[in-house]
């Protein structure tokens, strides 16, 4: 069974979002949306577009959308059969939080790294 097959999505707190964003925008170039991101659409090796977007993402330092994790930053990875992905890895004794989502947007879970960070882990809706 694959695991990870790639990363949907970073996602990183900010204490002043809007400046950090416009930062990012400014500067590096990217394309920073009104939600307070970008999406990155996957590209083949000549630059033509494939299934798949990954997406980058400023929030504000308040909330808790990392909890139980205490860092500023979390990670979504792309998987292709979530159910079983949990499952092996409560088999495996990892720390997977109980909620599973399934939504327009797929299918998530979280699994709690050894150094306490929340891991977010995907897996898209059929096609994408």
């Amino acid at each position: 069974m694959k695991r990870v097959t790639g990363i949907g999505g970073i996602f990183f707190k900010a204490k002043d979002a809007p400046a950090l964003q416009a930062w990012y925008k400014r500067y590096l170039g990217i394309d920073v949306q009104e939600w307070g991101g970008a999406a990155f659409t996957w590209t083949d090796g000549e630059g033509k577009p494939v299934a798949g977007t990954t997406i980058w993402s400023i929030g504000p330092a308040q909330g808790d959308p990392f909890a139980p994790g205490t860092a500023t930053f979390m990670v979504n990875y792309r998987v292709e059969d979530l159910h079983a992905l949990v499952k092996v890895l409560r088999e495996e004794s990892c720390n997977v939080l109980e909620k599973i989502d399934d939504s327009e947007y797929g299918k998530f879970a979280w699994v709690i790294d050894p150094e306490g960070n929340k891991v977010e882990l995907w897996q898209p809706p059929a096609g994408q």
